[in-house]
């Protein structure tokens, strides 16, 4: 079993022998165990594995919305009860999570109403749209943008909160692909700019390889992490160059392997 330690001691994100049991048809059921974890801050860590593998339920424990069966879960430090301060969470269903209601500016400043002075929360806000490369549709609704647009503002939103951590639930899965590598290119960016560790669950191989410091994934029933790929991929990331490289090319074969897939010619 390869230990998932984060390879410095800047630690942020830690679960050691981490069980999540959850209630099915014919009663409780295991659907991770023996899970341990560590993510040093300012890493990007995607987490694979088949479907059913407990990826999303993982997230929802390091979200504090999901309590574990047993083992231990803590964030800086200290266990997660609840969602912890700095710890952000994006999810793959933008078009629900926006309100339609609301103005682009209105929906990102969301998060921090009440929380900052109005000058603090427009300066925020505005910097969050830049950074997604939003700062023209400010005063659009959601409705007239789109998908790819509406994710942005969906990140943007987890941006003005000035997170030390963003979990992604398949945040471009529904995305078609020309949108989906330009939003990955405008997510390295974000991540270079601010420093924030990013826990990244996918079903995309291409997509975990070419933006992760390390790939992990999930093996078994119940699941624990049965593999840790790192990837020392220099940065930053190239949509074409990088994947030319026969690091990268490598780096997809093994990953292909670790989920059962045999020779890598999928996806």
């Amino acid at each position: 079993m390869t230990q998932v330690d984060a390879p410095t001691e800047a630690r942020g994100l830690e679960c050691r022998d981490l069980q999540i049991t959850l209630v099915g048809a014919h009663g409780p059921v295991d659907i991770l165990k023996g899970v341990d974890l560590s993510v040093r801050a300012g890493e990007f860590v995607s987490i694979l594995g088949t479907s059913g593998a407990g990826k999303t339920t993982l997230l929802r424990v390091l979200a504090g919305l999901q309590k574990a069966a047993g083992g231990t879960a803590e964030f800086a430090g200290k266990p997660i009860q609840g969602p912890p301060p700095g710890v952000v969470t994006v999810f793959q269903d933008y078009s629900h999570s926006l309100l339609p209601w609301r103005t682009v500016r209105r929906n990102v400043a969301l998060g921090i109403e009440g929380k900052v002075s109005t000058a603090q929360r427009d300066s925020q806000v505005d910097e969050a749209l830049a950074m997604v490369g939003l700062g023209g549709s400010a005063n659009e609704y959601p409705y007239r943008l789109s998908g790819g647009m509406q994710q942005r503002v969906q990140i943007a939103r987890a941006l003005a909160m000035k997170p030390s951590v963003l979990l992604m639930d398949e945040p471009f899965g529904a995305l078609d692909a020309m949108t989906k590598q330009s939003l990955q290119d405008q997510l390295q960016q974000v991540q270079a700019l601010t420093g924030m560790t990013v826990v990244f669950v996918t079903h995309d191989v291409e997509e975990a390889v070419y933006l992760s410091d390390r790939v992990l994934v999930l093996t078994g029933r119940p699941a624990k992490f049965g593999h840790l790929i790192d990837v020392r991929l220099e940065r930053p990331r190239n949509q074409i160059s990088t994947k030319e490289q026969p690091e990268y090319l490598a780096l997809r074969h093994r990953v292909y392997e670790a989920l059962g897939l045999g020779d890598g010619e999928h996806g």
